[in-house]
């Protein structure tokens, strides 16, 4: 059930929507006529403003008309922006492809390629920044006045329902606030709380609850305009596939769909990526490189052996953060004084829960190794095991034999797949997650993933490699 607040911002998004639509026409057709603009591209076809304008509010109905059917004034306070956005470049771009069939079949109405992909441009770019501009105060009445939150009731005592109530009570943007978390789906406890607090939502996850339970919540929730959701157990949330054995329905539960076509395309997605990445980097890496050449004796890459899909070893390419005498790798002479040393570092300075280790303030590392590792400019080689096929773009961390070796058996799961340069980790909190945090993470990559994740988790990685790491 919407809002009041949300009632009003579907309402005024319509006009809103419509106005830059139309001042996007204006802009392209002023564009135009700059003689700049003319000076480079001569006009092959000139035609009066009157008569555009008048094709213009013809047009601006079909865009909001789509902008409907795709869902676009549904502007709930829960709602994620950047989807908004995406949806909004798909909306218009359905709306070009019926302009330009239009115009190719009615010509008299005119044949200004330029006016046609500089509208279409500027429609996106106004719509998403007016959209942006109210979702900004949307949010701020929701945070500020609490204008628009929904009240939402948590059912099941478990680690998922904990964590959901952790992450809306200290998330007001997310547009949810907690009025009450029960244990079970007692319609006597649930019919008391919306006297007493109001509920908009129940979100449960109670896999105990009996089918007539469920059924009647159910009932209960459509009966009083209350949103009814579930947290599904792991079996729901699996990907599944079904098909026949001996005459009988069988449900195949699917690991990842990184299976088939799927492991081609990620494949493919991964050789161009590296060799952009390679080309992008080169100048940094060869910097670096005579950095380390120059500060200190030993190799400038050093490779370190890691655990990769199906539990073989491969070696990670590295460049050279820490005194040669203290690498881990069997071309150092000294491997087993560094073994020792390294693991009396874990032993007293290691900041991390679980199979994995982080040193701090790690005494092996040289000046211009401080200062690449912060940067993350050591793991830039790893674009070469992309290239080479030991590694994804995207994926979960690759791990050592005696951090493998600790696993709990479910932990092997990240196995199944090729480990990432970068993952799901690495741009929800990189090395402050616990390792038990890390997994969920890199085990929703593996069940759900898509080229379109991989390019997200790609961007969004960029964007965090902004930020210096902490230490």
């Amino acid at each position: 059930m919407m809002k009041k607040s949300e009632l009003f911002f579907s309402f005024i998004q319509v006009p809103v929507d419509f106005l830059m639509i139309i001042f996007a026409s204006i802009s392209a057709f002023a564009i135009r006529n700059i003689p700049e603009i003319m000076a480079l591209k001569p006009k092959l076809y000139n035609f009066p403003f009157d008569s555009y304008i008048k094709i213009v509010f013809l047009v601006a109905p079909i865009f909001i008309l789509i902008y409907a059917l795709e869902g676009l004034y549904d502007i709930r306070s829960t709602r994620k922006f950047w989807k908004e956005a995406r949806m909004v470049f798909f909306a218009t771009s359905i709306g070009l492809v019926i302009i330009i069939v239009a115009i190719f079949l009615k010509r008299e109405w005119f044949s200004s390629r330029f006016i046609i992909l500089a509208t279409w441009f500027l429609i996106v770019f106004y719509v998403t920044l007016t959209r942006l501009i109210l979702t900004k105060i949307q949010k701020y009445l929701l945070r500020k006045k609490g204008i628009g939150v929904h009240r939402v009731l948590l059912i099941g005592h478990n680690g998922k329902m904990s964590l959901m109530n952790k992450i809306i009570r200290q998330n007001k943007n997310l547009g949810y606030r907690v009025v009450e978390h029960l244990e079970s789906a007692h319609l006597k406890e649930i019919k008391q709380v919306r006297q007493e607090r109001g509920i908009d939502e129940i979100i449960l996850c109670e896999p105990g609850i009996t089918d007539d339970e469920q059924e009647k919540l159910i009932d209960y929730c459509a009966i009083n305009n209350i949103v009814y959701r579930y947290l599904p157990t792991t079996l729901q949330s699996s990907k599944v596939e079904i098909g026949f054995l001996a005459g009988e329905p069988v449900i195949e539960v699917r690991n990842t769909p990184l299976e088939g076509w799927g492991r081609i395309l990620k494949r493919i997605f991964d050789i161009i990526f590296s060799i952009i990445g390679i080309i992008i980097t080169s100048p940094i890496m060869l910097l670096t490189a005579l950095a380390i050449w120059l500060e200190s004796r030993g190799p400038i890459i050093y490779k370190n052996e890691r655990i990769g899909n199906d539990g073989e070893k491969f070696n990670v390419f590295k460049f050279r953060y820490m005194k040669w005498e203290c690498c881990v790798t069997k071309e150092n002479e000294n491997l087993q004084e560094a073994v020792k040393l390294e693991q009396g570092l874990i032993d007293k300075q290691s900041v991390r829960k679980g199979p994995l280790y982080k040193i701090k303030n790690d005494p092996r590392k040289t000046w211009v190794g401080t200062i690449i590792e912060k940067l993350s400019i050591d793991e830039l080689p790893q674009f070469f095991n992309v290239l080479f096929g030991t590694m994804s773009m995207v994926g979960p961390r690759p791990h050592q034999k005696r951090e493998v070796e600790k696993y709990m058996e479910y932990h092997r799961r990240l196995l199944t797949i090729k480990p990432g340069l970068t993952g799901m980790a690495q741009i929800f909190g990189r090395s402050d997650l616990d390792f038990e945090e890390e997994y969920k993470l890199d085990l929703f990559y593996i069940e759900n993933w898509s080229l379109w994740l991989d390019m997200q988790i790609c961007f969004k990685t960029i964007l965090v490699l902004l930020n210096r790491r902490r230490n």
